[in-house]
């Protein structure tokens, strides 16, 4: 069967269908994530304690409790695995107050 004798092809072009996804919501969320999908899943990836050199005892003032990326009671939004709020490792960035 030809798919022009079920929508022809001077009626839908490719660009009015395009405008169509993106007014609706279900067709903006596909545009999003062919566009910007691939991006918050890198964002989401952490890395290895070994990578970060991610150490159990402090660097000086520097400690995982006080820094941004660390969600108590024992992790963290950069690195993986479990991190004590002692801790310490070179991803380190002091909270703003």
């Amino acid at each position: 069967m030809n798919i022009t004798a079920i929508i022809p092809s001077t009626v839908y072009s490719r660009r009015l269908v395009l405008r169509g996804l993106t007014y609706s919501p279900l067709g903006a969320a596909v545009i999003w994530m062919a566009l910007g999908g691939n991006r918050v899943a890198a964002v989401e990836a952490r890395i290895t304690q070994k990578e970060a050199t991610y150490q159990g005892s402090p660097k000086g003032e520097q400690q995982c409790g006080t820094c941004k990326n660390f969600e108590a009671p024992s992790s963290c939004k950069v690195v993986e695995g479990s991190i004590a709020s002692s801790g310490w490792c070179k991803m380190y960035g002091k909270k703003s107050a």
